[in-house]
């Protein structure tokens, strides 16, 4: 099953959350500290854990300062559902139920899961019964008088009345047998409790993921006491020692390699092991490539209280610096590496295997570096969703991927009479919240400043969204799109291009993007005669136009922008509420009374719903972006 939404409410302080989309992939919660993050990946997690049994309870996760005046409304808070997930069944679940029920039977590919503050269960589906049993029937060879009787039945309680009665025909032992064969047809599919409603329940079960959550605190203890580990209830083992059980199965343990009397058994497994996790270690973390795991057994002779003495097998990790040429117990390294190597460990329990599973990192990697922060990212993306989808929080901008913000989720709190909300819509007035989006966004544009040898500036994040968009729609449909050269670098405003090519123009290969401003473009032209860069390298959406005056809004038909700008701000204005011939951004405004309205929010909405949006983009449109393109490639140094 593929998790598509989820909603929590009051849930400690997550009142409603209202329906949060959940990629395919990854989905990146962002927002500071205390916003709601952990509670709403909590929340989440109990609604199908993978470790251990964690319930929802009344006492610790209903919002305090509403609990007693609920009580008093008369609600029933052990009916209140704060966790409820949407999915959409893929192909192997379809054919879990066509295996038992034939095909046709389920009627739409949404499937709901809910959970109570009781820990009760809800499942939400669309099933047709009355199909089920036409299946089930059309597989037996039926008299015609039998099929008769059972043609206009439509549920399975019905039919098994019906096979009732047909077995008990001691007349004709051609129908006797019919009805047998039904009452058995039934059994086999239905089970026990022949309800069609709890087969069906029971099929769709095993197939609904687990919630795989880790946190920042987890991590993998330097020696574990391993008999007392194997012997122990998987449920009842809290992250870390999961952790350990999970690094145990790697090596073998579930086969009592580990506790082998021959020490030669016991050290190849130990290698093994180790080997394959410095393997993963040293792909993955680029910091120290120096490192090698070691692991051994050592034992210990502990004292009983009623006197006799026990022998335990304790395993120890430890981590080999050849760097250094010394090694140090595995709890003694940076607490960043200790979380990276504990997480590598847990995660193998699921790596391979077909456990549906869906992996909950709460600020993972706080502890890393910003290279090693990337390079998690990286494990993410090439390891953990290929494997399943992944939900991460975090606040750190090095943990957020300016090319992928359709991933992010910003997470507030509102405060008391709203809670915390988690919206795809990363335009907030908080600048705490937006920090680590801003951050990763200038922290791109550093590392292209310093690594690309073609930039091209413009004004905004709206002009990058536009023209990379447009331009990967048109190399699809073999037409001109911006050189894979280009490397393109919003500064923030008309006046920031400025102070860009005045600072590091001269060291650079850059070609400008502007708007048609006289004033600006005087100020370029200077700069131009200076020597910062070429003239023919400034170019004018207004000079693409033939206009004095123009935006990069321009290049789009009125009707195409107004489907943008509609969608973005609920409205519903029709090209020919337009009046005059100035740029389009000042036609909506006049017309909408403002002084100018946030053009980011048309090309947030265009990057998000771009599959929806690009197919329906006129002509004159693509062309004129084309045009925008070819202009800009042939500024390029010729190498």
């Amino acid at each position: 099953m593929l998790l598509k939404t989820v909603h929590v409410q009051h849930f400690k302080h997550v009142l409603d959350s209202t329906e949060v989309a959940i990629q395919p992939d990854v989905t990146c919660l962002v927002g500071k500290n205390e916003s709601g993050k952990t509670a709403f990946l909590e929340a989440l997690r109990r609604l199908n854990p993978a470790q251990g049994n964690v319930d929802f309870n009344i006492g610790r996760h209903y919002p305090a300062w509403l609990e007693k005046t609920h009580r008093r409304q008369g609600k029933d808070l052990e009916l209140v559902q704060p966790i409820e997930a949407t999915f959409e069944l893929q192909d192997a679940d379809k054919a879990a139920v066509s295996a038992v029920f034939g095909e046709g039977v389920l009627t739409s590919d949404a499937f709901t899961l809910s959970r109570k503050y009781d820990n009760g269960q809800l499942y939400t589906y669309k099933a047709d019964e009355a199909k089920a049993v036409a299946n089930l029937l059309a597989d037996l060879d039926l008299p015609k008088s039998v099929t008769e009787t059972t043609k206009s039945i439509t549920t399975f309680a019905s039919l098994l009345s019906a096979a009732e009665k047909l077995t008990a025909n001691e007349e004709d032992e051609q129908i006797k047998a019919s009805g047998e064969a039904i009452t058995a047809k039934v059994t086999a599919a239905l089970g026990k409790g022949l309800d069609f409603r709890a087969k069906m329940r029971a099929i769709l079960k095993t197939r609904i993921p687990k919630f795989f959550y880790y946190a920042e605190y987890s991590r993998l203890p330097g020696i574990v006491k391993i008999r007392e580990l194997l012997e122990a209830d998987e449920d009842t083992l809290d992250v870390d020692l999961a952790t350990a059980r999970s690094l145990l199965s790697m090596a073998g343990a579930d086969d009592d390699y580990l506790l082998d009397p021959e020490y030669e058994t016991r050290k190849r497994e130990l290698e093994n092991v180790a080997n394959a996790i410095t393997q993963d270690v040293l792909t993955y973390w680029t910091t120290n490539t120096d490192l090698r795991v070691l692991i051994d057994i050592t034992q210990k002779t502990e004292a009983r209280q009623n006197g006799n003495h026990a022998v335990l097998d304790e395993m120890h990790v430890r981590m080999y610096d050849n760097r250094h040429m010394l090694s140090l117990p595995f709890d003694e390294r940076s607490s960043g590496f200790q979380w990276f190597f504990s997480f590598l460990s847990a995660f193998s329990r699921y790596e391979y295997d077909d456990t549906p599973v869906i992996i909950l990192l709460d600020e993972p990697g706080l502890g890393l570096h910003a290279r090693a922060q990337k390079d998690f990212l990286r494990f993410i993306d090439e390891r953990l969703a290929k494997r399943c989808q992944v939900i991460y929080s975090t606040h750190s901008p090095f943990m957020v991927q300016p090319g992928l913000l359709e991933r992010a989720r910003v997470v507030e709190d509102k405060g008391r009479e709203t809670g915390s909300v988690i919206s795809s819509d990363v335009l907030t007035n908080d600048p705490d919240t937006l920090f680590p989006l801003q951050g990763a966004l200038g922290y791109d544009i550093a590392q292209h400043l310093l690594i690309a040898q073609d930039n091209l500036v413009v004004e905004g994040p709206s002009d990058l969204a536009y023209m990379s968009t447009i331009s990967a729609h048109l190399k699809e449909n073999g037409r001109t799109g911006l050189d894979d050269r280009w490397a393109i670098i919003p500064v923030g405003g008309a006046d920031t291009i400025l102070t860009f090519v005045a600072l590091l123009g001269i060291h650079l290969d850059v070609t400008v993007l502007v708007d048609a401003r006289k004033e600006g473009h005087q100020r370029l032209a200077t700069l131009a005669q200076n020597g910062f860069l070429s003239a023919t390298r400034i170019v004018t959406v207004g000079e693409l136009l033939n206009r004095k005056a123009a935006d990069i809004e321009d290049l789009f038909t009125a009707a195409d922008y107004l489907l943008l700008y509609n969608a973005a701000f609920g409205k519903s204005i029709a090209e020919g509420d337009l009046k005059g011939t100035d740029p389009l951004v000042r036609k909506i405004a006049r017309l909408e009374e403002v002084d100018r309205f946030d053009h980011n929010r048309p090309a947030d909405r265009f990057l998000r719903d771009k599959a929806t949006f690009l197919p329906q983009l006129s002509s004159t449109t693509l062309d004129n972006f084309e045009k925008l393109f070819v202009r800009i490639n042939d500024t390029l140094t010729k190498r």
